[in-house]
């Protein structure tokens, strides 16, 4: 299979998949090694193409209609009712992100976008045993949310604020 050939066909993977597609399944699809798929990948986002990077694997993001930063603080004990509002409204939660004195700005990617999802990433959490990012900054952090109108940014914003989760919209 020529390397057109084979970004047309992890293109057209991408477009129909409902969740992230890991490098793996490319490269047994595509019957090259996981590198080359990495590095068609970055060609393909060279070429223009939205691709997310997500623990799970590679999505392929479409234009957003909408999309905004909130800030926000909740407990860990809060992050799946946080999540939920969101998913609920039919909001995306697309990153987390925090601002530390000493490490700087991170982030990572979430891309979460249902009640399933929220439960997979806590469950993840849970048995890396790992601590949410936002412990790094007294439960302080940002999301990027994507919707499809500003009505519905709105409405999760109202319910984040409603909650007491809400510390300001940053974009």
């Amino acid at each position: 299979m020529s390397a057109e050939r084979r970004r047309e066909t992890i293109i057209r993977i991408l477009k129909t998949a409902a969740v992230p597609v890991s490098g793996t399944d490319l490269s047994r699809e595509c019957k090259v090694s996981r590198q080359i798929i990495v590095q068609d990948i970055s060609w393909l986002r060279a070429a223009g193409h939205q691709i997310l990077s997500t623990t799970k694997g590679y999505l392929l993001q479409s234009s957003p209609s909408c999309s905004c930063v909130l800030k926000v603080r909740h407990t860990d004990e809060q992050i799946e009712d946080e999540l939920n509002t969101i998913v609920d409204l039919g909001g995306t939660v697309l990153d987390v992100s925090v601002y530390h004195d000493v490490y700087g700005y991170l982030k990572a990617p979430l891309y979460v976008a249902s009640r399933h999802q929220v439960q997979e990433f806590l469950e993840s959490l849970k048995q890396r045993k790992a601590n949410p990012l936002k412990n790094l900054t007294a439960d302080v952090h940002c999301h990027t949310i994507e919707a499809e109108t500003t009505a519905v940014l709105c409405m999760i914003e109202q319910a984040l604020q409603k909650k007491g989760y809400l510390i300001e919209r940053v974009e």
